[in-house]
């Protein structure tokens, strides 16, 4: 067991019972492909198994949570905290990208970054803690790490279209999505986005991908908006 997962140990409050379960979860295939190590021996199958605790987790928890809403609601919500970005966005609260074991070229190219790498290591961990210490443990972990600010989640995955409505809703008009920026090689690009209205720049993204700088432009303009009064 290195110090640096034990780090990883104290950021998330548990302590495993069987470290071998922590380090498959933090294993990524490229680092078992250049170490030769067996193509099982990484974390897709935990990805597997904590991808469907997390629904059951999530989905107990907004049953209980929000009793009034209908079945399509709660499915709508739950989408918005299950999804790539929003594990992602988790991911990066404990930053589990630098835990990661990964293969030279994936982590050459950008991959302790990457959405959909740090998302998938996020369910091999919820569901490594699941084996190693029951469902209660695992719930534990997800409502600590993940259902909380649902509401701000739920906001953040719907935001291009949360925006426009609230544009059309007071103005009539439709918000536009420039790109400003791009960074980094062809393999590791950084995208800036400006959500823009009327010839004003209303929010301003930054996403490896220009779908995901478009949403962030769109999260950071229904901000600014709802602080200014418009809901």
């Amino acid at each position: 067991m290195s110090s640096n997962s034990k780090e990883l140990e104290k950021r998330i409050g548990y302590i495993f019972k069987d470290k071998n379960l922590l380090n498959l979860a933090l294993t990524h295939s490229s680092y078992a492909n250049d170490m030769k190590i067996g193509k099982h021996h990484n974390n897709e199958r935990l990805e597997f198994l904590g991808d469907a605790v997390l629904e059951l987790i999530s989905s107990e928890t907004l049953f209980e949570e929000y009793p009034h809403k209908s079945e399509g609601e709660l499915t709508r919500l739950r989408a918005s905290i299950v999804c790539e970005p929003t594990l992602a966005m988790c991911a990066r609260d404990i930053e589990l990208g630098s835990f990661l074991m990964l293969g030279r070229g994936e982590d050459r190219t950008g991959g302790r970054s990457r959405d959909s790498v740090t998302s998938d290591a996020f369910e091999a961990l919820i569901g490594a803690i699941y084996l190693d210490g029951g469902f209660a443990s695992a719930k534990e972990f997800v409502k600590k790490f993940v259902l909380k600010d649902i509401e701000n989640k739920h906001l953040f995955y719907d935001s291009k279209t949360i925006l426009q409505e609230l544009v059309q809703k007071y103005f009539k008009e439709r918000v536009d999505y420039v790109l400003t920026g791009e960074k980094g090689p062809d393999h590791n690009k950084t995208f800036t986005v400006d959500a823009v209205f009327d010839g004003r720049v209303i929010g301003r993204g930054e996403g490896r991908t220009k779908k995901r700088a478009e949403q962030e432009a769109a999260y950071e303009a229904i901000l600014s908006l709802k602080a200014n009064g418009k809901k």
